[in-house]
């Protein structure tokens, strides 16, 4: 087969193994060496570099040549879009051995162990008092939270379910609805609101991760804080969601 040197600078090739029965599809640069193209195939197909055989097949997947020279360069072997390179490993290693992760020995520590170690994160944060470590920020978080909640649950209070409300939401357009719930639930903490518009703008059906606390249909439902929604006369508008 002749071999002759392409102009394009980058090739998209599909990349296939013995070693695994995916394909993935890559782009090189026909600059590289056969050498520094199978350093960089290690990482894909879990081959030692030293431990390749490198098959080329045409876009129709027919057998083109070898990739035998290592100093040769990419470009330099009839490799073109669409091309796909098969590499053939002979480490010893067999199929599948790097798909099935129940198989990798993993690396496990006690809490008693990695408490006694002076390198780790939990140290650092111990050190520096940070995060969960520093009883001050902790306890006026605990002090902000708890009195967020406050505030929430005596805004909620004013809130009468079955009454009309207008939802304003930052970066949002107002949205009419009827209060459906009022209270705490499962899915995030604090008190919300459960609304369901008067047209489709909403997210859900009134219920949330399996759980219903209203019924609505799709789309009409949503839960909003409590500081977004105003209670009085609001009629309902026309959308113009059924115009054509």
């Amino acid at each position: 087969m002749e071999v002759t040197g392409l102009s394009a600078p980058t090739v998209n090739v599909f990349i296939s193994s013995s070693l695994n029965s995916f394909r993935s599809q890559k782009r090189y640069s026909r600059s590289l060496t056969v050498a520094e193209f199978k350093c960089k195939l290690q990482l894909i197909v879990g081959s030692p570099a030293s431990c390749m055989e490198l098959d080329l097949y045409g876009p129709d997947d027919k057998f083109y040549c070898k990739l035998d020279q290592d100093d040769a360069l990419l470009g330099s072997y009839p490799v073109d879009d669409g091309c796909r390179i098969h590499v053939i490993d002979h480490s010893g290693a067999r199929l599948g051995e790097y798909e099935d992760l129940s198989k990798v020995e993993k690396y496990e520590i006690s809490q008693e162990a990695y408490e006694q170690r002076q390198n780790s994160i939990r140290s650092f944060l111990k050190r520096n008092k940070l995060g969960r470590f520093n009883e001050e920020e902790r306890a006026q978080q605990e002090a902000e939270n708890s009195q967020r909640l406050i505030e929430e649950e005596a805004q909620a209070s004013t809130i009468p379910v079955g009454s009309r409300c207008e939802v304003r939401a930052p970066g949002q357009p107002p949205r009419r609805g009827t209060v459906m719930y009022v209270g705490l639930t499962d899915f995030k903490p604090g008190h919300w609101i459960g609304v369901r518009y008067d047209e489709p703008l909403g997210k859900n059906d009134g219920s949330v991760n399996g759980k219903r606390y209203f019924e609505c249909q799709a789309k009409y439902g949503a839960f909003v804080k409590p500081s977004v929604v105003t209670v009085g006369d609001f009629p309902e508008e026309d959308y113009g969601l059924d115009e054509m």
